[in-house]
């Protein structure tokens, strides 16, 4: 949610700050600025809107300065607007913001007595005249941010410029993301990694409650009482080119072929072929003392809350230990049941999603032990947690999530294997039982990409439909509200997913021949069950859509469209039938022409609450 880029160096800042927006287009924003300083003085542009519309803002300009800052902007306080766009000016001082700062009221009041004049309705125009009243009262730059950010209260990473103050940028991290580039005589800092990849793989991720002066030779970090704290970069070997289109029309797509080798690496050096058996060498859950684990208990928000869901089956079937799920944002406001006993484990691909971080806190203060299954390495759930399993799955850009759900039903899976095999419950041939479906997946996962031509001539016969109903039982059931998750994320239709078998109480009064309804009906212990719901909404001249494992006739024949899965053990399937839903969404959203990469209103990173 919102993004920033600053840099200081040797090279002109204005193209290397503009890169890095376009690179955090996936963040989701309503408009775009800069502001880079120059021997001439300061320019600040900036245009709601696309990155595209900036650009053109700025094309026939010469701003040549080597130090700026850039920002992208989802409005929270004040609608979008070129106004309420960053950078935000208050005398000397600029600003780029991401979060929300919750008493920004009662602040905004104070320094209105103190006679500032505000431009815009924005909470960061009010950080950047904060900053500028302590300047005025004497401090040095450094100084008058440090007592500033002390007196916020709220989530913000920040970025600031001092107009008299040409050698450096100052950016800050309390409870939104920022990650430090180092470079040759350069460096930069940005919302997440590929806004600097092309720049330098050496970085490293802020803290909460930290604050860095950035030169172009040096980086100092301190924290907000300014105690000096080490910077320790590591190198990361991720590709530029990875947060490329790859030829692909869009990053959905291109993250939805991307599965097979997402989920490949999540297994990676993860199991052991020789002995059929699961190592997890990253989480050290024997050390942690399992054995007393009596509960576990999953948080997390959107996608990621879905694959808890379907982990909830997953963990309770090879492991045999009770399993809670909660959406992150409930699980933080009320009083959850957990303790020594349970293990609480935190989903999120960006590991950066501010109610999960929240739950996890929470679950440590109630002594829970805490596991953080995310993708991003170094986030916040990773460095939080008490042990972490990265999904490795690469970057994922588009907004809407694919490849990041698979990869963490795969991380589930070992996860559970690994568990069962330490408490005696899962049985070495079991074990390799397990394993050897995990490994069959990819290559089922490709044959199911191979049929991209079907999903496209569904999508063709469906598209021009305003609502649709996705049904599954037991494990299908987070599968079917993904799916229908996926639609109305990309392509705005009205789309709700439901338990089959809770069809009479309530859904079944919108079933027609405008209502699509679509099924996952899986071979397993409740097919008879769904083949029954499908046969009711037959019954009442619904318009099937169905995606079965079945190899006999009763689904296909029921149904007005049909898409064959391979077949797999039941608890497997959702891997499989997640991704042509996938395509489905998207194929519908590219004939209705919506921007399938960054939809209207999301963000890929749900920073603040």
């Amino acid at each position: 949610m919102c993004g920033i880029v600053g840099y200081i160096g040797k090279r002109h800042a204005l193209p290397i700050i503009l890169d890095g927006l376009k690179r955090l287009e996936y963040r989701g924003y309503d408009s775009s600025g800069v502001a880079i300083l120059t021997e001439a003085g300061l320019t600040i542009k900036r245009r709601k809107g696309k990155i595209k519309d900036l650009v053109e803002l700025v094309r026939h300009e010469t701003i040549d300065g080597t130090m700026g800052l850039g920002h992208t902007r989802w409005a929270t306080h004040g609608k979008p607007s070129d106004e309420n766009a960053h950078p935000h000016r208050a005398g000397d001082v600029v600003v780029v913001h991401n979060g929300i700062i919750e008493n920004y009221t009662e602040l905004r009041a104070f320094l209105k007595d103190r006679g500032h004049h505000f431009k815009s309705e924005t909470d960061t125009e009010m950080i950047a005249h904060l900053i500028e009243d302590h300047i005025k009262a004497g401090e040095p730059f450094e100084g008058a941010v440090l007592s500033a950010v002390r007196l916020l209260k709220g989530s913000f990473a920040l970025g600031i410029m001092h107009v008299k103050t040409p050698d450096r940028l100052i950016t800050v991290r309390e409870a939104s993301p920022i990650v430090l580039g180092f470079g040759n005589d350069e460096n930069l800092f940005a919302s997440d990694m590929p806004a600097i990849l092309p720049y330098t793989d050496r970085m490293m991720f802020m803290k909460d409650g930290t604050m860095a002066v950035i030169t172009p030779d040096a980086v100092r970090l301190m924290d907000f009482s300014g105690r000096g704290l080490p910077t320790e970069p590591g190198r990361y070997d991720i590709s530029a080119t990875m947060a490329e289109k790859g030829g692909y029309k869009h990053f959905m797509q291109k993250e939805i072929f991307e599965q097979p080798h997402a989920i490949t690496d999540t297994m990676r050096d993860r199991i052991l072929f020789d002995t059929k058996d699961i190592t997890l060498g990253d989480v050290l859950l024997e050390e942690k003392g399992l054995g007393s684990v009596k509960r576990i208990h999953f948080v997390a928000c959107g996608t990621s809350y879905h694959a808890g869901l379907a982990g909830k089956y997953i963990v309770e079937e090879i492991t045999g230990i009770p399993v809670d799920v909660d959406v992150a944002s409930e699980f933080r406001y009320r009083t959850p049941l957990v303790n020594k006993g349970t293990l609480t484990i935190a989903i999120s691909q960006s590991g950066e999603t501010a109610d999960t971080i929240a739950a996890i806190r929470l679950a440590q203060r109630q002594q829970s032990s805490t596991l953080g299954i995310c993708n991003v390495i170094d986030s916040t759930v990773a460095r939080e947690s008490d042990q972490v399993l990265y999904t490795h799955a690469g970057p994922e850009i588009s907004v809407a999530s694919t490849k990041a759900f698979t990869s963490q039903l795969i991380a589930i899976y070992l996860l559970a294997i690994h568990i069962g095999r330490i408490t005696g419950r899962v049985s070495r041939q079991q074990a390799s039982a397990y394993i050897d479906t995990l490994v069959s997946l990819p290559s089922l996962l490709d044959a199911i990409l191979k049929q991209e031509d079907r999903i496209v001539a569904i999508a063709k016969e469906y598209s021009r439909y305003s609502d649709f109903l996705y049904l599954g039982r037991g494990i299908s059931y987070p599968v079917a509200l993904e799916g229908a998750l996926k639609l109305k994320e990309i392509s705005y239709i009205h789309a709700e997913g439901y338990p089959a078998g809770e069809i009479k109480h309530g859904p079944i009064a919108l079933v027609g021949p405008d209502m699509p309804v679509v099924f996952i009906a899986v071979k397993g212990r409740v097919y008879d069950k769904i083949r029954s719901n499908i046969e009711q909404v037959k019954a009442r001249d619904g318009k099937i859509i169905s995606f079965t494992t079945a190899d006999g006739r009763e689904v296909p024949e029921l149904s007005d469209a049909v898409f064959f899965l391979p077949a797999i053990d039941e608890l497997f399937t959702p891997v499989l039938s997640v991704v042509p839903l996938q395509m489905l969404a998207y194929h519908i959203a590219v004939l209705n022409g919506t921007d399938v990469d960054q939809p209207k209103n999301l963000a890929k990173s749900v920073t603040v609450e």
